[in-house]
């Protein structure tokens, strides 16, 4: 793994980032619709992307309008708005808080978690760890005007793991006392027979980046406050225009707390904010019925959606989305250039590139990418990072879910794969360093290399000139389901909003194309980067090994310059 970054990959405008490419960040002017460019859900093999309540589970969106150029003011770069400014807290106040609120009610404290690894450690125990999880969670859906959900949850629990050499020993308990504490590591012990002689080093503490405000944000507003804003929601939209037959309107938030002690003395705690927002909408028009849907999110409060009139622009744009494809024609078939738009369109890198770059596949030698270190494996055009670091955004942690503060890693750097992602037992397996991207669903889930905020940094190309350069393909806004198979790399993905070039012009709306392809083949024949890079809306989730855990994407526009399209046109 190459050395650790010097400062996080999103810079204020134009500056350079201090990984080893050097390059500026792109920029871009804010679209008429918010901070940022939004874009759609995707349902996918090993990713989805929720977008509302939706009928069959069918996920729907759209791209930001093209071209856009300028710049992101630093506020929305950070995807926080009423919380941005806020008061770091260092690590032993946080980890005095969360132990307070998860360790003290059941009588258990940071000194006697010293004796519970104790017992996990010993002979043939390579490292130990407590995983404390405490979760409050609500989630509200108004369909037709009606609350057709309103849900409140409370969680938590303690996951207790035990590793010797490949093999974990694992249990877990919704109790956190010192008796179950007892248990869960008798039971995670048992199966650990062949490492090393373990032992149980002092707990450290580290001050890491806050990258959120530690506050609950589902207390900002009331009850009544959430339930109102839904109608208002709902009634504004249906009355932008006639041919709107259905509305969805939902919301849902979520507040963790964490804390993780190990064997090797790291002690941690963070304070996680989530909440997001999404519209959907069915127009019909000469008995033809669409769908379009859009959101917005990250790791904030309700407050977020209030400014600027943001959740309207969620419901403007999910109507735009469906009266496009109102106007869709079938989409044609064959090799063909494709340009794939900015922001969500980097949902493909997520799945044909990013995965394959999870280290346990690679340790594992199951991925296109395994030992492929030091080799070309995209265009030199094409850089690829995963930063954890960004402030606000959904798939952000100030530590992973195994106490290791992320950061920004390199995966492929001017076309040259150059890392993979990295959790602990990966990690120690591999001989290589941690990256921070330790990541679980809850506590009653194992740690895995996982995602955080995967994207392709800004290129120098104008999207103009992009688009301009193909005499006849198509432009792709937004992707739909697909499937990766990690092994080869090879992909297919619908899309959900795309649009023909003729002549070096986007022209007609087109409907049911597919894009299939493999991922480091695909990667090798992107010949142009526009200087237009933006990141997701925020509501994405990846699923993996039966685990969902919130990421982002995002991507500058690109140019691939053939790929097989799949489609029922001429």
């Amino acid at each position: 793994m190459p050395s650790k970054p010097s400062a996080t990959c999103w810079q204020p405008p134009r500056a350079v980032c201090t990984q080893a490419h050097g390059k500026p960040l792109a920029t871009r002017r804010l679209s008429t619709l918010g901070a940022e460019c939004w874009r759609n859900r995707i349902k996918a093999r090993r990713c989805y992307w929720p977008n509302a309540i939706a009928v069959n589970r069918r996920r729907y969106g759209r791209a930001c309008r093209w071209p856009i150029t300028g710049a992101f003011s630093r506020r929305a770069r950070s995807g926080l708005l009423q919380n941005d400014e806020f008061k770091a807290k260092p690590m032993s106040e946080l980890l005095s808080s969360v132990s307070d609120h998860l360790l003290a009610p059941g009588g258990v404290t940071i000194e006697s978690l010293q004796t519970v690894l104790g017992d996990l450690a010993g002979p043939g125990i390579d490292a130990a760890d407590l995983y404390f999880q405490g979760q409050i969670s609500e989630s509200w859906a108004l369909e037709d005007g009606i609350v057709k959900e309103g849900s409140f949850n409370l969680d938590q629990g303690v996951g207790v793991r035990a590793q010797s050499g490949e093999k974990t020993g694992f249990a877990y308990s919704n109790a956190i006392t010192l008796e179950a504490l007892g248990l869960a590591a008798r039971a995670a012990r048992s199966i650990s027979r062949a490492g090393q002689n373990g032992t149980v080093q002092a707990f450290s503490t580290q001050d890491v980046a806050q990258l959120y405000a530690p506050d609950n944000p589902l207390e900002v507003i009331s009850r009544a406050e959430k339930v109102e804003l839904l109608k208002r929601i709902d009634a504004a939209t249906r009355a932008l225009d006639p041919r709107i037959q259905q509305v969805t309107v939902s919301m849902a938030g979520v507040w963790e707390r964490i804390l993780v002690a190990s064997t090797d003395g790291g002690l941690a705690a963070d304070v996680r904010p989530l909440v997001r927002f999404n519209v959907s909408v069915i127009v019909e028009q000469n008995g033809r019925r669409e769908r379009g849907g859009h959101g917005g999110g990250g790791r904030t409060d309700y407050r977020y959606f209030l400014a600027d009139d943001r959740a309207m622009g969620y419901a403007r744009e999910a109507l735009r989305q469906a009266l496009v494809n109102l106007e869709a024609i079938p989409a044609p078939a064959g090799t063909l250039p494709v340009v794939l738009g900015s922001g969500w369109s980097g949902v493909l890198l997520h799945e044909a590139v990013g995965h394959g770059l999870e280290g346990d596949f690679n340790r594992k030698g199951s991925s296109a990418y395994s030992g492929r270190m030091g080799e070309m494996v995209a265009s030199k055009l094409c850089t690829i990072v995963d930063d954890g670091t960004l402030a606000g955004r959904r798939g952000s942690l100030s530590v992973d879910d195994e106490g290791t503060p992320t950061e920004c890693t390199t995966l492929i750097e001017n076309g040259v794969l150059k890392g993979y992602m990295q959790d602990k037992l990966n990690a120690r397996l591999m001989g290589v360093a941690r990256t921070g991207n330790g990541r679980r669903e809850s506590y009653a889930h194992l740690p895995m290399p996982r995602m955080t905020n995967t994207y392709m940094l800004g290129g120098q190309s104008d999207p103009a000139e992009i688009i301009a350069s193909v005499k006849r393909g198509i432009y792709c806004a937004n992707l739909g389901g697909g499937q990766v198979d990690i092994t080869s790399g090879k992909f297919v993905f619908s899309t959900s909003e795309a649009y023909l070039i003729e002549d070096g012009k986007i022209t007609a709306p087109v409907k049911g194309a597919t894009l299939i392809g493999n991922g480091p083949e695909a990667m090798s024949k992107v010949s142009m980067v526009g200087n237009d890079l933006s990141l997701d809306s925020g509501v994405g989730t990846c699923g993996k090994d039966g685990q969902s855990v919130p990421v982002g994407v995002g991507q500058p526009t690109l140019k691939i310059d053939a790929i097989t399209v799949g489609g029922t046109g001429s």
